[in-house]
């Protein structure tokens, strides 16, 4: 029997391979140019919000296979600003302070929003904390001011608990009975220990660059960080200390804004420039339903329950059965709990007349 030679087997064999490679090549084309392109959904939300809106993003794909989410996490204001300033794109925006949306939105880049979440302001540190075994919901503040005593927050320009930070010493200082206690507080922490958001504070925490950082409950719980509960009546949690809130108002430095106290209320809207509005109106039905709330429960954020809106009848119809079922007639227009001194000329989106008249999403 003849044998094929070594060198003939292996010109068959390389040819084979050769011919096997090009069909496979041909297949994965063919195979890619019929799989249909996935649709996009945009949506730019406040860094509090990330662990959150990952379980969502994994819930609506899961539910939309064709659907590719796309989340951006900044301060809210900076998340705002992508749309009003730098002209981006998004489809769902979620900020941790409902009022920035009529503040900085209104009428040209939005016209409604949805309150959907609370939450509460917190002293969060680590075990290896400078003085943990010590600080309390009483005495914090003096623990605060000692010399060896590290302490941080998010810039109040960028995010929401930067500026709710220095409301919370603002109400302190009248809680507490402690004249001065303010300018202390803001004396005593450098510029190196505040940070564009607050989730960033938390690797400064780790490493023990910091004893103590103020941040939302919700991120405390999520990062599994030891933190003071702060009374009722300065944590920003409460609608019942509504009126006690609003009588804290700082200047951001460095900005013409005033910032008066309110309880902490997340919202979310879908800007008029959303490549995908009926996209994002499946996302938020999916945000506000029991499985949405369930997820922000888990997170520790308290829902909203039923959720409030600015204005029913703008707000897409698919989404008004999970409202409370307030109507758009007498409807008071939506305030904003960021009072804006008005500069000669004013940034593109905001307002000039400003009202401060009370919160639908606050009752």
């Amino acid at each position: 029997m003849r044998r094929s030679s070594p060198s003939k087997l292996r010109r068959f064999t390389y040819s084979g391979f050769k011919i096997a490679l090009i069909l496979l090549l041909a297949v994965l084309m063919i195979g890619g140019r019929c799989a249909p392109a996935k649709e996009v959904l945009i949506i730019f939300h406040a860094g509090s919000l990330a662990v959150p809106f990952q379980e969502l993003e994994r819930e609506f794909e899961r539910e939309h296979p064709q659907v590719d989410v796309r989340r951006e996490a900044s301060g809210s204001v900076i998340a705002v600003r992508k749309i009003t300033e730098l002209g981006r794109r998004a489809d769902v925006l979620a900020v941790a302070d409902y009022s920035l949306i009529p503040q900085l939105m209104f009428p040209e880049y939005a016209d409604w929003y949805i309150c959907f979440a609370g939450n509460s302001m917190v002293i969060a540190y680590t075990e290896s904390s400078r003085y943990a075994d010590e600080i309390n919901s009483s005495n914090w503040y003096e623990i605060l001011l000692r010399e060896d005593v590290a302490y941080g927050h998010s810039d109040p320009r960028t995010d929401p608990c930067g500026y709710r930070t220095l409301l919370v010493w603002k109400l302190a200082e009248e809680y507490y009975g402690k004249p001065g206690l303010y300018r202390k507080l803001v004396e005593r922490c450098p510029k190196e220990h505040i940070r564009p958001k607050s989730v960033e504070l938390i690797s400064l925490l780790e490493s023990g660059d910091l004893d103590y950082a103020f941040e939302y409950r919700s991120v405390a719980l999520q990062y599994e960080l030891e933190f003071v509960e702060l009374p009722d009546e300065i944590n920003l949690s409460s609608p019942k200390f509504a009126d006690f809130y609003r009588r804290a108002k700082i200047e951001i430095p460095k900005t013409k804004m005033i910032v008066e106290g309110s309880p902490i209320i997340y919202g979310v809207t879908v800007p008029e420039n959303a490549p995908n509005p009926k996209l994002a109106a499946e996302f938020l039905k999916l945000l506000l339903s029991e499985r949405g709330r369930e997820i922000f429960r888990k997170a520790g954020h308290p829902p909203l329950v039923p959720p409030r809106a600015s204005d029913i009848s703008k707000i897409p119809k698919d989404l008004i059965p999970y409202l409370s079922g307030r109507t758009s007639e007498g409807q008071r227009r939506p305030p904003s709990r960021i009072l804006r001194r008005e500069p000669r000329s004013l940034p593109r989106g905001a307002p000039r007349h400003p009202e401060h008249e009370e919160c639908p999403c606050i009752s």
